[in-house]
């Protein structure tokens, strides 16, 4: 049964006046070290009969500071999509979400303002579980010892979480997962992840160029900034059917087909063709396979995507599904 959650975009919220235990962060990759706030989360909210919460932010702030300075090359990679962050949010017991837009309001918001509109307004929250860093409102001036003064005038807990760290002490992070991914190391971002690296979203046209060679594709929009490494990738694809499907991927920007392409990723099913246009699919990165490369011609290109299924296939025949 699919978790049941409410998306709140402005507070305070339109249908309910429940009392809150919140969590706020950017959460990307929703890792081990997010899980393990989100247990703690949930344990406070149903020993004190508060509902779950938690506050996250679109852009991630780094990018809107990153654009408004005109430095692009400060701009986080994305692990998630939107809706890959929200659905494994909702996976580990979140009930509300607040989808807080960073922008130049939120960004120049007064600490004083920040509790009183948002949290205490707009969230009637009791129970408040935050970083060991964490900083807020206009310039960062607010931080934890503002929170319990105002905790205690309007009354709620404040508590901090000490940093999560794996098995050998480090503290896991999004950066983490950023560069294991970026590395193409799929068995190091899962160990910081908990679960496999994916890409859910519906299906969209493409240019059908694969239908011609052989190897219809079906094809999903990826973050442009996606912390994934661009190349060839064995996937199984969920969604289509009870039982995943094997399949081989390639996440890039097609430079032997298109001069300026846009990031998708494209997964050829091995021995099925599907019709799925609009469907939501979810895509499980397996094994990285090769970089991405521009050919010099169709026939080049063919001869690679022929070796690249002909190892997707052994993979498939070594593993199973």
């Amino acid at each position: 049964m699919k978790p049941t959650f409410s998306i709140y975009r402005n507070l305070p919220r339109y249908n309910s006046s429940a009392a809150s235990a919140l969590t706020i962060g950017n959460f990307d990759g929703v890792h081990l070290g997010h899980q393990a706030i989100l247990h703690r989360l949930n344990q406070e909210a149903l020993q004190r009969n508060l509902t779950p919460s938690v506050m996250t932010f679109s852009p991630h702030p780094r990018a809107f500071f990153a654009e408004r300075a005109q430095r692009p090359e400060l701009y986080p990679a994305q692990i998630n999509t939107l809706r890959d962050k929200l659905q494994k949010l909702a996976e580990h017991g979140t009930q509300q979400i607040i989808l807080q837009r960073f922008n130049h309001a939120f960004a120049t918001l007064s600490p004083k303002d920040f509790i009183e509109d948002l949290l205490i307004k707009g969230l009637q929250v009791k129970w408040l579980l935050i970083g060991q860093d964490f900083k807020f409102g206009h310039k960062r001036q607010g931080d934890v010892e503002l929170l319990k003064e105002a905790g205690a005038k309007h009354g709620f807990v404040v508590e901090r979480i000490e940093d999560v760290v794996d098995a050998v002490g480090q503290r896991i992070s999004s950066s983490d997962v950023r560069t294991a991914l970026a590395q193409a190391n799929l068995a190091a971002a899962q160990a910081h992840l908990g679960y496999p690296y994916c890409i859910s979203g519906h299906v969209i046209h493409g240019q059908k160029l694969g239908r011609t060679i052989g190897y219809p594709t079906l094809n999903l929009l990826v973050p442009p900034r996606c912390a994934a490494r661009t190349g060839i990738y064995i996937v199984k694809l969920h969604g289509l059917a009870d039982q995943p499907m094997a399949g081989i991927a390639s996440l890039g920007v097609r430079p032997t087909v298109e001069d300026a392409g846009r990031l998708l990723l494209e997964v050829h099913l091995l021995d099925r063709d599907v019709n799925a246009y609009g469907k939501l699919i979810k895509v499980e990165f397996l094994q990285f396979v090769r970089n991405e490369e521009k050919f010099p011609d169709l026939q080049t290109m063919m001869a690679a995507i022929d070796t690249d299924a002909r190892s997707a296939r052994e993979y498939f025949a070594s593993h199973g599904l």
